[in-house]
């Protein structure tokens, strides 16, 4: 990753939250940042390449599966801050946008965003050219989830380890070794008691019906091609102990099935997740 350049699949994930404001009526998610924040003042402005609002079988699938994770993980926060925890950690926060349309005062959320220098260096020149202002509420916290620990990152950002947060880490691990990915999940399993994580993870191939392996191939090799490789899966019968053993002690592992029920139930349109990943809810 060069300096002052974003995660290709960063961008390309900001890119389909974009098009599910456009393409698809009633939206799963609404973001009314997600178009200015890649500085879209237009669907489709004069000479735009439209590519990014492709119409295929896969894009679909895309689309509604990151549109559907997002609305998940921001519903389970509205249930965490009724619950009285007032911190927010995005990881690997990419183009996200929720910092940026926070409906809680200060007092009441704290939004930390946490991702890899370069994407956030990126992401902040974007900010401003699309004069979308950073709010009070939020601190960025630059982090190498590879070369340096969470706890080191929010230390430094002023995160306050001693009262309970919400962790969002939305397509992320899959990217990661796992090393990388087991010690975030033990750093956030050191938390207090009413602190929880959401994070998709990719199931293992061998659990992968024929069709399925179909399209994980194809995915893990367009993002070899970006540099950003498939690295770490999980079996879900085997993810579970884990997590207890860690200290997580209320985990539901939502599965693509649950989310179309969920989300996708009475929709004429087709629109469902995908099949390659789960959502992993686990809290202490």
């Amino acid at each position: 990753m060069e300096t002052g350049c974003p995660s290709l699949t960063a961008l390309r994930v900001a890119m389909r939250r974009a098009a599910h404001q456009i393409l698809d009526d009633p939206k799963i998610f609404d973001d009314p940042l997600a178009l200015r924040v890649l500085g879209f003042v237009d669907p489709a402005p004069p000479g735009q390449d439209r590519k990014w609002l492709e119409e295929t079988p896969l894009s679909r699938v895309l689309r509604a599966s990151l549109a559907a994770r997002s609305r998940y993980a921001e519903d389970e926060l509205c249930g965490a801050i009724e619950r009285g925890v007032g911190q927010y950690v995005l990881l690997g926060a990419g183009l996200d946008t929720f910092a940026y349309r926070n409906p809680f005062p200060e007092g009441v959320l704290r939004v930390f965003e946490v991702d890899h220098p370069a994407t956030q260096d990126w992401k902040r020149a974007r900010l401003e050219q699309a004069g979308i202002q950073i709010p009070d509420t939020l601190t960025f916290s630059p982090v190498d989830f590879e070369s340096q620990t969470l706890e080191e990152g929010l230390r430094q950002a002023g995160f306050d380890s001693s009262r309970p947060a919400f962790f969002s880490w939305l397509g992320v691990t899959m990217y990661l070794t796992n090393t990388a990915v087991v010690e975030t999940l033990r750093s956030i399993a050191s938390m207090p008691a009413g602190s929880g994580v959401i994070f998709d993870y990719l199931i293992l191939p061998s659990l992968m019906n024929p069709a399925e392996h179909r399209v994980f191939d194809g995915l893990a090799h367009r993002v070899a091609l970006a540099g950003e490789p498939f690295q770490t899966f999980f079996d879900p019968a085997t993810l579970e102990p884990m997590l207890r053993d860690m200290g997580f002690n209320r985990l539901q592992d939502v599965r693509p099935e649950e989310m179309d029920a969920r989300y996708f139930g009475g929709r004429t349109d087709g629109l469902r997740m995908g099949r390659l990943a789960h959502l992993m809810n686990a809290q202490i």
